[in-house]
């Protein structure tokens, strides 16, 4: 699997706060499922191009699974996955959708209706809401699979963490989309990571010509403009160093066993600088300090016409792991290991196959919301920095409670940040932005 890649490409070729949560009883048997004969029922919670394909490939696992029910905060996006779902296109999918209209939920309160459902629950919104529905989810006793990022700030991470100690004790399986760790090549690499000693630093990437926009209408409020184009909002993206670049710092963390303690970085908006490009940046570099001394450099890019890479290098005291191109490498250079990719697996799929395995057979074998969240703080903690120049360090920024959310969900309320008399949204300025 190559950096061009995408998760619809993978769609496309494999099938055509915590307080709520304590009050909550612990669970003696998570795994009874409401539907027939054994039948695990599924709600999706997002609807847009990740939603598709997520249900798609949950749907496409050899357990008896059948989706039940979908929410999303817009209408259009719910009706284009259903129909896409149930296509000529999606055959292999026949008789495993239920979803009369009833069971079709639209609003910013519609994933509740959903999640009361299923036994388990998809949630591939936009990230900022990513920690209520995930609290939510828990409370109800579910199953859960769930993308990646887990929050847009530090308030965002704290709640997710609650959450995910709740979900332990009620032994719910929690499968985050950080797909490397699913990955035939990264775990093959994992597993021999002992053969470069130990690892020094790291170099990550994810530098391309960036995503799509979507123009404003007249029609629109703010809030539904932003939602529309949420790429481009901290509260409902957290800029695109959480939102894609996650993946390639969670490999640093998972082969480190371990978080950075503090990082400090540089950042700005070269050439992404049109007000359609909302306040997030269009580069970031970033350096994190891990408490043994050793560093991740970490870089990502959306410029058109530059140099395109998403990969991640790990440097030990022995040798070098280059994981696109699943290779181990010593000192000198002479390969130690190298991962045929000729067989491997789609992660993607992957995923929801490991996951609906466990639940089918009343497992509870995985709990992914701690690392989830914990990637997702480092990204975060990267973006502070890049923002601010100050140097961040990771247990203050989680415990600051900062939260970028806005005070009220409807399509009339005032979206966190608002532009000025030209259309422009405020831009974090290094020196001048703060946070503590």
């Amino acid at each position: 699997m190559n950096h061009k890649t995408t998760r619809r490409d993978f769609v496309k070729n494999g099938s055509l706060i915590a307080g709520g949560l304590l009050a909550a009883p612990v669970m003696g048997n998570v795994n009874f499922f409401s539907g027939a004969k054994g039948e695990i029922k599924i709600a999706l919670i997002g609807c847009g191009g990740r939603g598709t394909g997520a249900v798609t490939q949950a749907l496409s696992t050899k357990q008896n699974v059948k989706l039940v029910a979908m929410a999303d905060a817009f209408k259009d996006r719910l009706d284009g996955c259903y129909k896409t779902i149930t296509s000529e296109d999606m055959a292999s999918l026949k008789g495993k959708i239920d979803v009369p209209e009833s069971n079709k939920f639209t609003g910013f309160d519609a994933y509740k209706k959903a999640i009361a459902l299923a036994d388990v629950v998809i949630l591939t919104t936009p990230p900022g809401f990513r920690p209520i529905h995930f609290e939510e989810a828990v409370k109800q006793n579910k199953h859960i699979f769930t993308e990646k990022p887990m929050a847009t700030d530090p308030a965002g991470i704290k709640k997710v963490l609650d959450a995910a100690e709740i979900a332990k004790q009620k032994k719910l399986n929690v499968v985050v989309g950080l797909q490397r760790r699913y990955q035939d090549s990264y775990r093959a690499l994992f597993e021999r990571k002992d053969m470069i000693g130990d690892i020094l630093s790291g170099q990550v990437w994810w530098n391309n010509s960036g995503v799509w926009v979507k123009q404003r209408e007249p029609q629109q409020t703010e809030m539904e403009y932003q939602m529309r184009n949420w790429y481009y909002f901290n509260w409902l993206c957290g800029d695109h160093i959480t939102e894609q670049h996650i993946h390639n710092i969670d490999v640093m963390n998972w082969f480190k066993n371990a978080y950075p303690v503090k990082a400090q970085g540089m950042g700005g908006r070269q050439v992404r600088t049109g007000k359609q490009y909302g306040e997030i940046y269009d580069h970031h570099y970033v350096e994190f300090h891990y408490a043994d001394g050793s560093i991740l450099n970490s870089q990502c890019r959306h410029i058109p016409g530059t140099m395109s890479k998403v990969d991640e290098l790990l440097v030990g005291t022995k040798g070098s792991i280059y994981c696109d191109q699943a290779v181990i490498k010593d000192r000198s250079g002479k390969v130690l290991y190298a991962f045929d990719k000729k067989n491997e697996r789609n992660p993607y799929q992957t995923e929801h196959d490991e996951l609906f395995a466990a639940i089918a057979k009343g497992e509870h074998k995985f709990n992914n919301a701690e690392y989830g969240a914990k990637s997702t703080l480092t990204s975060i903690i990267g973006r502070m920095a890049t923002y601010s120049g100050q140097v961040i360090e990771w247990d203050k920024a989680l415990n600051s409670g900062i939260d970028i959310m806005p005070k009220e969900y409807s399509f009339n309320a005032t979206p966190p940040v608002v532009p000025d008399a030209d259309g422009f949204y405020p831009i974090a300025t290094p020196g001048k932005t703060k946070y503590f």
